[in-house]
């Protein structure tokens, strides 16, 4: 079974792909369930062969030079794809966000409004390097009712070639076409696929700030998602220490190379030389390069300085630029000057000061002691994400099943014509809510 596509093909491609996603959003949610668990089961029987592919890719991208944080997201070994089955089949037990009555309201005697949820059609996600978000997206996809086409990173192709030769395999068990999951594999088919805003309704790409600013700048198709993760961590002069640590110790490097990971902490001044410290010996002990203004430099003289450049930069990698602030306000203004609305936590004792910093900062994720690294969709329960949004309209934040789907207005009259409710006889619209 193959899951390549050409360049020639690709428009009857994404033709199938929706005819296939037309069919999949009026299936019920058992039939899709029956398809989620057929996707886990045909991933856990292929499981070595896609190992393989990661380890092929792995070589190949070593020999190339890829860089450390890319390789990190590139590696799937067993336990990692043993927890992303885990995911799908989590995503079975999900709700459907299909078929959703949102307003049930009769307008006119006979004449009854309703609003309904309904899949959005086609996406079209184009990622970098991690092989195992074709498995959350496609999985997503289905039970949300949508068609997706996949395009993954050059360096992870033989590991999304198995994994979406398992689900295709799968979904042939089933009654959900296996045309509903496409697969490209070249440069040109992505610029291509920018293009067929005949028919797909959505691009969610994740990867790079320029990718992400080249994929706006190169299609007229709606695009979901976020560009630079440049997290925060503010240590308020109410903060309790040992908190203050493990937090800062867990942001920056349980994962420095997700989108989530702090990349600049921002220090209260009445504390720092306590704080700082402690901060940085257990930073330092796990291999955190440490970057520091002139008021951290004076406290830690072992730190090499930061430029106006640390302040923008998402490392993705073991460094921590530190800032040493004067108040709540100045930490606030700096999140919001230079964050990239993902993901910024403040560690405090004081309510107020939380609070404040909760309602001010400008980002889809806003903490209060704890970790950056929460932010995600399925720590959030969400079972997986297709990526973050960090755009102000919704979906914001990590995107699950509900940001997945739209919703269309149903109404069902007899007889009923508008001219009717104009005029000098005209008849009043009762607008009266119908609970279900």
């Amino acid at each position: 079974m193959t899951v390549l596509i050409h360049n020639s093909d690709l428009i009857l491609t994404a033709k199938q792909t929706r005819l296939a996603a037309m069919k999949l959003a009026v299936l019920s949610t058992a039939a899709k369930n029956e398809a989620i668990e057929a996707i886990a089961n045909a991933l856990l029987s292929a499981q070595d062969e896609i190992i393989q592919a990661n380890i092929a890719d792995c070589k190949a991208a070593q020999s190339e030079g890829i860089a450390k944080p890319l390789y990190k997201r590139l590696q799937l070994d067993e336990h990692k794809l043993r927890d992303n089955i885990a995911g799908v089949k989590d995503i079975g037990k999900l709700s459907d966000p299909v078929g959703n009555i949102q307003i049930h309201r009769k307008l006119d005697t006979g004449l009854i409004l309703k609003r309904v949820s309904c899949p959005l059609g086609v996406l079209g996600v184009i990622f970098e390097a991690r092989p195992e978000a074709a498995i959350q997206i496609a999985s997503l996809a289905i039970k949300s009712g949508n068609g997706v086409i996949l395009k993954g990173g050059k360096e992870a192709i033989r590991s999304c070639e198995a994994i979406v030769k398992a689900i295709k395999q799968g979904l042939s068990t089933t009654t959900v076409d296996p045309d509903a999951v496409q697969l490209l594999t070249t440069r040109e088919e992505t610029l291509e696929l920018l293009k067929l805003d005949k028919y797909v309704d959505l691009i969610i790409p994740r990867g790079s700030n320029s990718f992400v600013q080249f994929v706006q700048q190169n299609t007229a198709i709606p695009v979901l998602g976020h560009a630079d993760g440049i997290c925060h961590l503010y240590i308020d002069e109410s903060a309790d220490m040992q908190k203050a640590v493990d937090i800062t110790v867990d942001a920056k490097t349980h994962y420095p190379a997700a989108c989530n990971a702090i990349e600049t902490l921002l220090v209260h001044r009445d504390i720092a030389s306590t704080f700082l410290p402690q901060a940085a010996e257990a930073l330092q002990k796990l291999n955190v390069e440490l970057r520091g203004d002139e008021a951290t430099q004076a406290i830690l003289p072992d730190v090499l300085p930061a430029t106006e450049a640390d302040w923008q930069t998402e490392y993705s990698d073991l460094i921590l630029s530190i800032k040493i602030i004067d108040s709540l306000p100045e930490a606030i203004s700096h999140i919001n000057e230079y964050g990239s609305k993902h993901t910024d936590a403040i560690v405090t004792e004081n309510i107020e000061a939380a609070e404040n910093f909760l309602s001010l900062v400008d980002a889809a994720g806003v903490y209060h002691n704890c970790s950056t690294r929460f932010a995600d969709g399925f720590r959030y329960g969400f079972g997986a994400e297709v990526g973050i949004s960090t755009q102000q309209i919704p979906p914001r934040g990590p995107v699950g099943l509900e940001g997945l789907v739209t919703y269309k207005y149903k109404m069902t009259g007899n007889g009923h014509v508008a001219s009717s409710y104009t005029g000098e006889d005209a008849k009043p619209f009762m607008h009266k809510d119908l609970f279900q």
